[in-house]
């Protein structure tokens, strides 16, 4: 019951916030609005590139494998109390993070061309 109370009052609260946005927003646009824009720049000036998106596919696997590490810090911290079956879990887990290095080594995104 409280479940449907939460969804009513927060269904109601965004058909309240659209209705206000369409009442109260502006209604003419700017073309100076309208135009593409990236960092304070025109879109894709002459002294200006875009950072390629190598750099971003190296931060993305970077964060994935940090994040991957990080769960072996509580699995250290408890690795006395637990079972064998745990064990063979977290070598599991723990096959997973080279595999999933050689892979991304194998596609080249490691390559910074």
């Amino acid at each position: 019951m409280e479940l449907l109370f939460v969804f009513l009052i927060f269904g109601l609260l965004g058909v309240v916030l659209l209705s206000l946005n369409a009442l109260l927003g502006p209604k003419k646009t700017n073309p100076d609005k309208e135009q593409p824009f990236e960092c304070g720049s025109p879109y894709l000036q002459d002294e200006i590139k875009p950072f390629p998106i190598k750099f971003s596919v190296v931060a993305f696997i970077f964060l994935l494998f940090d994040i991957e590490v990080v769960f072996f810090f509580p699995w250290a911290l408890v690795f006395k109390e637990m079972r064998p079956a745990a064990l063979v879990i977290m070598l599991a887990y723990g096959a997973i993070l080279p595999a999933g290095f050689v892979y991304a080594w194998k596609k080249g995104a490691f390559k910074w061309d």
